[in-house]
């Protein structure tokens, strides 16, 4: 799935930067400021899991829009931090297209 919305995001115009783990991310996003939305599935390896990478993405930086995805666990809109979005799997390329703003 992440190979697919990578391919989708690209084709629409983004810059896609990729991380395997939370904590992987996290050093990304310490290390840029180009970042403009943070796209992660809730169950990912390492000290924490993406619902916790974007709780902590909207204490540190409100700016980045956040669209939270996954295939188990099921959260409203409201339940993601900093009014982001969620998109469960298996979702369709509308779905995540609409989440990012570009439908």
């Amino acid at each position: 799935m992440r190979l697919m919305a990578t391919d989708l995001l690209e084709d629409e115009g983004f810059t896609v930067v990729e991380a395997a783990t939370a904590d992987a991310a996290w050093a990304i996003l310490k290390a840029r400021d180009d970042i403009a939305i943070l796209f992660t599935d809730i169950e990912m390896p390492g000290s924490m899991n993406g619902l916790d990478l974007a709780s902590r993405v909207a204490a540190h930086w409100p700016k980045i829009r956040l669209v939270i995805t996954s295939g188990r666990v099921r959260l409203s809109n409201q339940a993601v931090p900093d009014q982001g979005t969620f998109v469960r799997k298996p979702y369709r390329s509308s779905q995540l297209l609409r989440a990012f703003g570009c439908a």
